[in-house]
């Protein structure tokens, strides 16, 4: 009734401009539709202009991290657009009773308009709830995007199921029923898609990998820090700038190497050898003995060695022959030089296991290997360290009369040619 006197006041009033209709005719149902386009219209402005601003205002003012994604990925915004549409979809239909087909192809497009509107505005909340836990910290324990790509893949399927059932009228349980025919067909098209789930949750449940990781995995060319993990793929920015993108079931599936627990550790461990020549390996002399007691951190070792050896020597009952005495090598004295270098060295880790050690012989001479660790894991700071010592060693091996090793080259020919 109430209707009906409100089309009617509208076809009166346009009886008094000369236009002569009934109450259901074109002409009032357009100014009804204008009426409720304008207002849907205001109320964008209402809610854009004040709601919305004000909210993002207040936001920026309190500069929290959680406030800024909303803003970024606008929300908000997206929420003021839906109000229109919703105010569209309850005015329009019952403007249009009096015709059928119209009102029945409006109400169904509005009600599907408002279904994308609100897909459209959950997928926005998703991304700004997958920047803060980002911000955070959260990403890095558990691979979120991943659960938000999985939600919005779902809510999209939803959102067709229901979008069908809107536009044919139908039950949306009827469609989904029918989904169960083409299970296998979802389950071939989406292979990785279920893959890649299910290893995200073997990962954060495991915790095998977090963002910022260096992870090494040969197999795939893969040896860098994590970048992303997403529902089907992980993304790594390898150290040569390339990137490599390795399928998420692929870290769970296969053999790989998480440097991270070194970078947590504190230390960066050094294993390298230097090859010594055999046949510069001897026993030392009395004065080459006390010529290296100059050396200030060797100087103990060399004071507490000497009065061991020569307590040895001098209660030997048997003939003083070269071999039943016990002597220094120039070997043993280096590795001990090189073990208290080690220790007094600043950039080395004095709380995690340190040696000099030999390694067996082989065709290419002695290895004597340094095993230590640095108390600074970043890349640069470590390389620097590791070549400082093993500068240090080659420039004082001759002090200690030994060689490297080294293979017969093309220079090595040329002094031959020019000493004959």
């Amino acid at each position: 009734m109430l209707d009906h006197g409100v089309r009617q006041y509208v076809s009166d009033k346009l009886a008094l401009m000369g236009v002569n209709s009934d109450p259901y005719s074109t002409e009032p149902t357009i100014i009804f539709i204008l009426a409720a386009v304008g207002v849907a219209v205001i109320s964008y402005l209402i809610v854009y202009k004040i709601i919305v601003r004000t909210v993002n205002f207040a936001i920026s003012k309190n500069k929290k991290s959680w406030g800024n994604s909303l803003t970024n990925h606008e929300v908000l915004e997206k929420i003021a657009l839906l109000v229109p549409i919703m105010i569209l979809d309850l005015l329009i239909p019952p403007i249009l009773t009096h015709h059928p087909v119209l009102e029945t192809l409006t109400d169904r497009l509005l009600g599907v308009s408002v279904l994308v509107m609100f897909i459209w505005m959950t997928f926005a909340l998703l991304d700004a709830l997958n920047e803060i836990a980002d911000n955070k910290g959260v990403t890095r324990r558990m691979p979120i995007k991943s659960f938000v790509q999985l939600i919005k893949l779902f809510t999209f399927f939803v959102g067709i199921v229901v979008s069908v059932s809107i536009l044919a009228n139908e039950s949306p349980v009827i469609f989904l029923s029918g989904l169960g025919v083409a299970t296998g067909l979802v389950m071939l098209v989406f292979k990785d898609t279920i893959l890649g789930f299910v290893a995200g949750i073997q990962l954060a449940a495991n915790r095998m990998v977090s963002l910022n990781d260096w992870i090494e995995m040969n197999d795939y060319g893969a040896n860098g820090s994590i970048e992303e993990v997403s529902l089907t793929t992980v993304k790594v920015r390898n150290f040569d700038n390339t990137v490599t993108m390795l399928p998420a079931y692929a870290l769970v599936q296969n053999a790989f190497i998480n440097w991270q627990g070194m970078s947590d550790s504190g230390g960066r461990r050094i294993m390298r050898s230097v090859n010594i020549d055999l046949t510069s390996i001897r026993f030392m002399t009395e004065e080459e003995i006390e010529a290296l007691k100059e050396i200030r951190i060797l100087r103990e070792f060399l004071f507490e060695k000497s009065r061991e050896i020569k307590e040895f020597n001098e209660n030997l009952e048997d003939v003083h022959h070269a071999a039943n005495l016990r002597q220094m090598t120039n070997v043993g004295v280096f590795r001990a030089y090189l073990t208290t270098y080690l220790r007094s060295h600043k950039d080395i880790h004095h709380y995690m296991l340190f040696m000099v050690r030999q390694l067996a012989p082989t065709s290419e001479g002695l290895p004597l290997q340094i095993y230590a660790f640095t108390n600074n894991t970043d890349w640069v700071f470590y390389e620097g360290v590791q070549a400082d010592i093993f500068d240090h060693i080659y420039a004082i091996m001759p002090m200690f009369g030994l060689r490297p090793f080294q293979a017969f080259g093309g220079h090595d020919a040329g002094r031959i040619g020019l000493q004959e």
